[in-house]
C-alpha cells in the first residue's frame, strides 16, 4: 500500500509543476509609442520597447522644431490633452519621490532627463530607463510624454521648482502613450491576481492531497 501511496503523492507533486510552468507564460516583448505636437512647431515621436518583464524599457525618438540645446523630457501622470500639455499632470511619480535625474537613485518615474536639440532644432535620441515599464506598478501606457522649454536642471539648480519640475520651463509638445505592438491583448499581469498567488494556491492543493494519503496509510 505504501508504495502506492507514494506513487500518487509524486503524481500530485508532478502534476502541480506542469500546471506552475503552464500559469507563468514567457513574457512578450512590448512596444509603445507617442506622437508628440505642441501649440507651435514642435513635433515628433517616441518608440518605447520592453523586451523582459522587470527589464529596462528601450526609448527612442526623433523631435524637431525645437530651441538649439537640452530640453525636459517627462513621463507625466495623466493621458490627457484636453487642455494642451498643461492637462497631462504633474510627473508619473508613483512613489512620491522628490525630483531627480534618470541615474538618481530618488527620482520620479518619469524623470528622463534632457534630449538635446542640434542647430537644426531636432532632438535624435536613443537610451534605456531601468524605472518606467510597460507593465506593473510603473507601466506608462495611457500616460503623457512632455517636452519643455528648458533644460531639466535635475534637481540641482537651486529654485523653487527645482526639486518638482526641474525648472524645465513650459510644455511645447504632449502626447499620449499607447500600444504599438503586439496588437493583441496583453497579458493580465498588472492589477490582477499574480502567478505567484496561483502558485501558492496550488502547491497548497498538493500538500493537502499528500496530507490525506499519508493520513490513509497509517
Amino acid at each position: 500500500m505504501a508504495p502506492k501511496i507514494m506513487s500518487l503523492i509524486i503524481l500530485s507533486v508532478a502534476s502541480a509543476a506542469v500546471l506552475v510552468s503552464a500559469a507563468s507564460p514567457p513574457f512578450q516583448e512590448r512596444k509603445a509609442i507617442v506622437v508628440l505636437k505642441g501649440p507651435g512647431q514642435v513635433n515628433g515621436n517616441v518608440t518605447f520597447i520592453q523586451a523582459n518583464r522587470g527589464g529596462p524599457v528601450m526609448i527612442t525618438g526623433v523631435v524637431s522644431g525645437l530651441t538649439e540645446g537640452p530640453h525636459g523630457f517627462h513621463v507625466h501622470e495623466k493621458g490627457d490633452v484636453s487642455n494642451g500639455c498643461i492637462s497631462t499632470g504633474s510627473h508619473f511619480n508613483p512613489q512620491g519621490n522628490k525630483h531627480g535625474g534618470p541615474n538618481d537613485e530618488t527620482r520620479h518615474a518619469g524623470d528622463l532627463g534632457n534630449i538635446q536639440a542640434d542647430n537644426t532644432g531636432v532632438a535624435q535620441f536613443s537610451f534605456s530607463d531601468p524605472l518606467i515599464s510597460l507593465v506593473g506598478a510603473h507601466n506608462i501606457l495611457g500616460r503623457a510624454v512632455v517636452v519643455h522649454a528648458d533644460t531639466d536642471d535635475m534637481g540641482r539648480g537651486g529654485f523653487t521648482d527645482s526639486l518638482t519640475t526641474g525648472h524645465a520651463g513650459s510644455r511645447v509638445a504632449c502626447g499620449v502613450i499607447g500600444i504599438l505592438d503586439p496588437v493583441t491583448a496583453w497579458d493580465k499581469s498588472a492589477g490582477h491576481r499574480s502567478t505567484t498567488t496561483s502558485h501558492v494556491l496550488l502547491l497548497t492543493a498538493v500538500a493537502a492531497i499528500a496530507s490525506t494519503l499519508a493520513a490513509n496509510s497509517l
